[in-house]
């Protein structure tokens, strides 16, 4: 299971005189990181540093500051919180100290972390896509049993024999899912994931 933004957020903090601006944001594909980025970042900023996490892919940019000090932070909070499909700029003003290499760290790590913390998350459950073929005589107990175990049903059509339910189910239910129904249809009920 990971983690999902439900809606942008925003945190503000500075340190020894450099202002640090957090922007988090859910994105749902890579056009959606630049759109992201060219909204909240600020050209007349010292930096607008990044990390993004999509569909098991990421990518960070340091822009400027020491390699690793910026970017990969950033990310090391998205990855902690196992989070996905977000995005997180953190723009700096340079205040004229020198925050070393270990306070760069936790200042973009500690920024996108608090501006993390303050967002509203969901916990997203991996489905998998299937279909079902049952016999008319077993609807009821099936669908029963569909609901019991949170899978959600996406259509349906008929046949001369029954029902095929295409449906979406919870991955971790999946095993329990397909022994239930061997029981309650008599083994005439057959479960197969999607292509």
């Amino acid at each position: 299971m990971s983690l999902k933004l439900l809606a942008p957020s925003v945190f503000e903090e500075t340190i020894r005189k450099s202002r640090f601006i957090a922007h988090a944001a859910p994105i749902a594909s890579e056009a959606d990181t630049l759109d992201f980025y060219e909204r909240v970042a600020d050209p007349k900023a010292t930096h607008n540093c990044w990390a993004w996490r999509l569909d098991g892919r990421h990518r960070f940019n340091d822009d400027g500051e020491p390699g690793g000090t910026a970017g990969r932070p950033i990310l090391a909070q998205l990855e902690g919180r196992d989070l996905d499909g977000v995005m997180v700029v953190v723009i700096r003003y340079y205040g004229g100290i020198k925050l070393g290499a270990g306070g760069l760290v936790r200042a973009y790590g500690g920024a996108a972390a608090k501006c993390l913390d303050r967002a509203k998350t969901e916990t997203v459950v991996p489905r998998i896509a299937c279909e079902l073929t049952l016999a008319f005589g077993d609807t009821g107990l099936v669908h029963q049993l569909l609901e019991r175990h949170g899978v959600d049903k996406l259509g349906e059509r008929f046949t001369d024999e029954g029902a095929v339910l295409s449906v979406s189910v919870p991955r971790d239910r999946l095993p329990a899912l397909r022994e239930d129904l061997e029981e309650v249809s008599r083994g005439s009920a057959r479960l197969w994931i999607s292509r």
